[in-house]
């Protein structure tokens, strides 16, 4: 298959989305695993579309680098990275079953991953074998598992010193910057500015100064705290907010996680069949101390 790149824009959204979709299906339904609920229904789309189709903009806005791979007209790949504070992100890579094993995502992974001066390089991968070996040959390794835990909320009272009260950006976003810096190396305001439109933000204070913050809604997640043992009062907070709505709650943990994992596993969550590798070029942060946004497209 003869292919020819190009630099996308945010107007190759729905091309690249439809490629994301077919793509991760295809993984799921090789690993047999549910990769993304109801991609797999033809029907789904216009709405699994509309769910994601801020998400997809957005990351084109703000992206560094990103490509498109096309054949005959049709987008057949594409790869994305953003950059950040020091950070180089590949957020998303994906090639059609049709057009895998031809060269096309070593070209796309190339010019979209590119060796730069960011001290730190990540990616959050499938355990797809073929892309694995891309990504260590592109300099970046395997940290640790992340895995999805969910059930239906209900209300829950942890005891707990903290306080919680509702995220303002135009108040907060300066502490937020100093927990990043902190948990995961780098600030990324912009995020913040985007999780804001998507979902309900929260911070928790100890002693009136902000010791974590938390993103709720339709999806989860970042969520990040000073003191890994406030997990606990934090997902009991976040859990809660889901149960007065009468929907689901559920976060994407690092398995390094103990204690977020510990609240889960005591409150019966369901651990998804669905497993995704943090890769980094070196280790950095503390992510014991951190929950990842949901779904999980960056950190």
């Amino acid at each position: 298959m003869t292919a020819t790149y190009r630099k996308a824009t945010i107007e190759d959204s729905f091309a690249v989305f439809q490629v994301f979709l077919k793509t991760i299906t295809d993984y799921g339904a090789r690993m047999n695993v549910m990769a993304i609920t109801g991609g797999s229904d033809p029907e789904m789309l216009g709405s699994l579309w509309e769910k994601r189709k801020d998400k997809f903009e957005f990351l084109a806005k703000i992206s560094s680098e990103f490509w498109i791979a096309e054949s005959d007209g049709e987008v057949i790949g594409y790869a994305r990275t953003i950059e950040h504070d020091g950070l180089q992100e590949l957020t998303e890579f994906f090639v059609l079953p049709t057009a895998q094993s031809g060269g096309i995502g070593a070209e796309l992974l190339a010019r979209a991953f590119p060796k730069t001066g960011s001290p730190y390089r990540t990616i959050i991968a499938t355990l797809d074998e073929r892309a694995t070996i891309r990504y260590l040959k592109a300099g970046v390794y395997a940290r640790f598992p992340i895995k999805y835990f969910s059930r239906k909320a209900e209300k829950v009272d942890v005891s707990s010193d903290l306080t919680f009260e509702p995220l303002r950006l135009d108040l907060h976003l300066d502490d937020l910057n100093r927990i990043d810096k902190q948990i995961i190396s780098h600030t990324r305001p912009h995020i913040h500015h985007w999780l804001v439109t998507d979902r309900d933000g929260f911070i928790c204070r100890r002693d009136g100064a902000i010791a974590g913050y938390g993103y709720t809604g339709m999806y989860n997640g970042p969520f990040a705290v000073l003191d890994d043992n406030d997990f606990p009062a934090v997902l009991a907070h976040a859990e809660s907010i889901a149960a007065e709505k009468g929907e689901d709650f559920g976060g994407e943990v690092g398995l390094v996680n103990g204690k977020a994992i510990q609240y889960f596993l005591e409150r019966k969550y369901q651990m998804d069949a669905f497993t995704v590798l943090f890769m980094s070029n070196q280790p950095f942060g503390k992510f014991e101390n951190y929950l990842f946004s949901s779904p999980v497209f960056f950190m």
